[in-house]
């Protein structure tokens, strides 16, 4: 079987709150536990719902979003993550036609599965409804032709009658049941502000979770089908992404001391900072840099030979106790940055990198002050850089998301991280010396320049005190 005919479904639903995530988790799970290899990914921005699909299946959740990276790589970037799996499923976002704001299709779930020419099946909150069914199905089923609703899984049912009769009425949808799962509450996975609980933050409970969603959609879904309907997927005409192609070529040390080969990039992760995208390390890897993964909840100094820093998102403000008590880390951090070493901190990383966050003292790098708030912010953005600096050149235009419930006074430096363009206009984060801080998140597989400029940088720096290798 060649890489573009890799056998893949897209699990979907009229709408939030249906179930995507328990039965695509349960899907992924109980296909690998039959002995496949399966390869998960996710619509849209989420980190969340990836840290559960990868526990499902032992290999990386990864990302498709049209808007981030654009429509072109979409086919690529699942191909590169789906490389040797026997089959890959693919979580919705929202509402199976929902995108982003005021841009048609552009990411929605139906979008991204044209581009990879893959069948929908289409979960169905079926808990107040019974003859209604059909009708919702036949109109998403109608709605845009391009779209091969392709089957049906009744969730949240609430017994045997009400299945037959939601059964009856979906006969003459013409679009098949492939299964149908019973209200139950005990393979939950708790959520929180910013949604489900992570992974990281509940291992043994979400290990649990996983295997009784396996057993669920064993016993409630026709397995044999959805493995078949996997399989009649076209061939995809693209070549997987590679990071190394995507890479122009290293620019030439600047004249200073003699740095290691690979200089070594340290990225912070750990409960505290689960919000990263694999293609990130790899681009890092692919540039030339060792990456080195390190906990700052758990580890009181940066890996040794540290020359750059990555600190991505998460949920700082859970633990804002912790991580100030790490006084032999926060200082490292702050020598690391005042010695010139590149920086790229993304919205949790921001925080952590502040004066304080919630009157818990962080590394002091940036002259703000963090606290949690009520409001949400959320959405897509438009950027630009506004001055030359170690992630990114004057110019570089990006496009990313915010999602966070917390605000930093002031929310911009002297010189801003980005100027945001769309959908408003206004200055935010942070760059000094080779800190890059932001609350913006941005997917480096639209813009690798940025992962090989940050390890030009790397390579440029010496280790702060107290990291030597």
């Amino acid at each position: 079987m060649s890489g573009g005919s890799i056998p893949r479904l897209v699990i979907a639903a009229p709408s939030s709150g249906a179930g995507k995530t328990t039965v695509a988790t349960g899907l992924m799970a109980a296909f690998a536990e039959a002995g496949l290899v399966v390869s998960p990914h996710k619509v849209g921005p989420d980190y969340i719902d990836p840290g559960y699909h990868s526990l499902a299946t032992g290999r990386p959740g990864r990302n498709l979003d049209a808007y981030l990276c654009g429509p072109d790589r979409i086919a690529p970037l699942f191909l590169h993550g789906a490389a040797g799996a026997d089959l890959a499923l693919v979580e919705g976002v929202m509402g199976l036609f929902d995108g982003a704001s005021g841009m048609g299709e552009l990411s929605s779930t139906a979008h991204v599965a044209k581009l990879l020419r893959a069948p929908v099946v289409l979960v169905v909150d079926a808990s107040s409804q019974s003859r209604s069914v059909a009708a919702l199905v036949h109109g998403f089923a109608s709605w845009d032709p391009e779209v091969r609703l392709a089957g049906v899984i009744l969730n949240k049912v609430g017994s045997d009658r009400h299945e037959e009769l939601l059964r009856e009425a979906m006969d003459s949808s013409g679009v098949p049941v492939l299964g149908a799962l019973r209200r139950d509450g005990r393979a939950g996975t708790p959520s929180r502000h910013l949604g489900l609980v992570p992974v990281a933050e509940r291992r043994s409970d979400a290990v649990e979770s996983v295997a009784e969603l396996a057993a669920r959609v064993r016993e409630g879904c026709d397995l044999e089908a959805l493995l078949a309907l996997a399989r009649t997927v076209p061939e995809l005409p693209d070549a997987p992404w590679d990071p190394a192609a995507e890479l122009a070529p290293a620019e030439e040390p600047a004249e200073g001391p003699a740095a290691p080969e690979k200089p070594l990039i340290a990225v912070a992760g750990g409960a505290a900072f689960t919000f990263s995208y694999a293609e990130h390390a790899e681009l890092l890897a692919a540039a030339g840099a060792e990456v080195a993964p390190f906990d700052p909840l758990r580890d009181e100094h940066l890996p040794p030979g540290t020359q750059g820093l990555v600190i991505g998102g998460g949920f700082p403000e859970v633990y804002a106790p912790d991580l100030s008590a790490n006084a032999p880390l926060r200082a490292e951090v702050a020598a690391l940055a005042a010695s010139g070493a590149p920086v790229s901190a993304e919205c949790a990383g921001l925080l952590y990198l502040s004066r304080s966050l919630d009157g818990k003292p962080m590394c002091g790098v940036l002259p703000a002050e963090a606290r949690m708030t009520e409001r949400l912010t959320l959405g897509y953005r438009e950027a630009v850089a506004l001055r030359d600096n170690a992630l990114a050149a004057a110019g570089t235009r990006v496009r990313g998301h915010e999602f966070h419930r917390t605000v930093l006074e002031p929310g911009a430096g002297a010189d801003p991280a980005w100027g945001l363009t769309h959908p408003e206009r206004r200055v935010e984060g942070f760059v000094a010396g080779g800190v890059h801080a932001s609350y913006l998140h941005v997917h480096w597989a639209a813009e690798p320049s940025l992962a090989g400029r940050l390890v030009t940088s790397a390579a440029r720096s010496t280790p702060a005190r107290g990291a030597t290798r």
